[in-house]
């Protein structure tokens, strides 16, 4: 059995993050508080396939190394929350259950946002983190398949972070899942699908719901999740697009307090103290009476329902709540200490359907398979960035001209800091190195 601290210097040395989201270091999680560890299988978002393709590829790998990182942090219970209609994926794990008494699947609803730590937490425990608080705070730790994964070979194969697994999908020719070296570009990435089938596509990092749009040389890093290519012209690019002036006129004219925002709200059909109705009354208004509701700001989890979905007007509240929010911290306002409410009793009826999601997105058209493909992709060039997760970024310990290897430290962890440092995906020499990233050109 490998020990807790030993553990966490592996997870650390080896640049792992949580390989989705905000990217929080995931040594960060590995706690002695925690008694229960959860795999987070629930695909949170419509059209992305990789953790689900990942784990019923690797079904032995991923459940061997959540043991022994609970033997090391003296954890008594696993959870696989997986979504009961990924079939082959549930069949998978649940041939290797016999050799792992302590781990147990949990099914999961087939509804957005079954993959939000919080939503995921009560579905599968019937606890209720604290508005504000962390899961650590109930004893949950949450890691995703693939972030799991990377602590496999981490562990088995003293393999750091160099590649990610990417979901390529939308208008292209052959929709897939590749294993592509970090720092490759998105244009690059996504002519491994084939042809772009509309001309000037726009490409979506991410997922529909909460995804970014970005230009086609924006970096695959080690939160990349998803490259959705889309016509201009699509509604979920329309919203994205959307200006924060315009928004909040918009609202001022039409926003008729239905309340639908709140009512669909996951977090506070929890509990928690966000009631986004109430936000875009006071703001609209320009009412500040009621400071607790801009505060309350602070408990939004961005999962964007709320305007993706929830508003028959179309309006924007996700988008206006972080405005607010950011400013709030911006000027060092830090979030409010609440009570705790009790769950709502209507929530279950509430739960939003993926199939729904996906046809209100228009996007039922891209549900197609998207295989996984792990063939090696050889690539001229790469630029690492330097930060690609949450915390101080990495201090580059090479210099130009250097020869280096893949799997090599390029830049270590900021010292007294949450960082992580980052390694070469390719075999190279380095070109260029900035505050930013560092270029690798391959060995020729």
């Amino acid at each position: 059995m490998i020990e807790i601290n030993e553990l966490i210097d592996v997870v650390k040395d080896s640049g792992i993050c949580g390989a989705g989201g905000a990217g929080f270091p995931s040594y960060g999680k590995i706690d002695a508080r925690a008694k229960t560890i959860i795999l987070n299988c629930a695909e949170c978002e419509p059209l992305l396939r990789l953790h689900r393709q990942v784990l019923e590829k690797y079904p032995y790998e991923i459940l061997s190394t959540l043991y022994q990182m609970a033997l090391s942090i003296g954890c008594n219970r696993i959870i696989i929350g997986v979504k009961e209609a990924y079939k082959k994926t549930v069949e998978a794990v649940r041939a290797h259950l016999h050799s792992f008494p302590i781990i147990e699947i949990g099914l999961l609803p087939e509804v957005y946002p079954a993959g939000d730590e919080v939503v995921l937490i009560h579905e599968l425990t019937g606890k209720v983190v604290p508005a504000g608080s962390i899961p650590i705070q109930v004893g949950v730790a949450v890691f995703n398949v693939e972030t799991v994964f990377n602590i496999y070979q981490a562990l088995n194969n003293k393999k750091p972070v160099t590649h990610k697994f990417i979901t390529i999908t939308g208008e292209v020719e052959y929709p897939c899942t590749k294993y592509v070296p970090l720092g490759m570009s998105v244009r690059d990435v996504v002519a491994l699908a084939g042809k772009v089938l509309v001309e000037d596509p726009v490409y979506l990092m991410g997922g529909p719901m909460t995804g970014n749009l970005v230009s086609e040389y924006e970096l695959i890093t080690k939160t990349s999740n998803a490259i959705i290519v889309l016509p201009e012209d699509h509604q979920v690019v329309q919203k994205k697009r959307g200006n924060t002036q315009i928004n909040m006129k918009r609202a001022m004219a039409s926003c008729c307090q239905c309340e639908m925002c709140t009512d669909l709200c996951p977090r506070n059909l929890l509990g928690h103290p966000i009631e986004p109705h109430l936000f875009m009354r006071a703001a609209t208004s320009g009412s500040t009476q009621d400071v607790g509701t801009f505060l309350n700001t602070f408990f939004c989890c961005s999962c964007g329902l709320c305007e993706m979905y929830s508003c028959h007007q179309g309006l924007a509240p996700r988008t206006l709540i972080t405005e607010y929010k950011n400013g709030l911290r911006a000027n060092g306002v830090k979030p409010p200490k609440v009570e705790e409410a009790p769950v709502k009793k209507q929530r279950a009826l509430r739960r939003v359907p993926i199939s729904r999601l996906r046809a209100r997105l228009g996007l039922d058209k891209y549900n197609v398979k998207a295989p996984l493909d792990e063939s090696y992709i050889v690539v001229d060039h790469v630029r690492i960035k330097l930060s690609q997760h949450i915390g101080a970024p990495a201090v580059p310990i090479v210099k130009v001209g250097d020869v280096v290897k893949e799997g090599q430290k390029i830049g270590q962890a900021a010292e007294n800091a949450l960082s992580l440092p980052v390694h070469a995906s390719i075999d190279g020499v380095v070109a260029e190195i900035n505050d930013r990233d560092i270029v690798i050109r391959a060995a020729k």
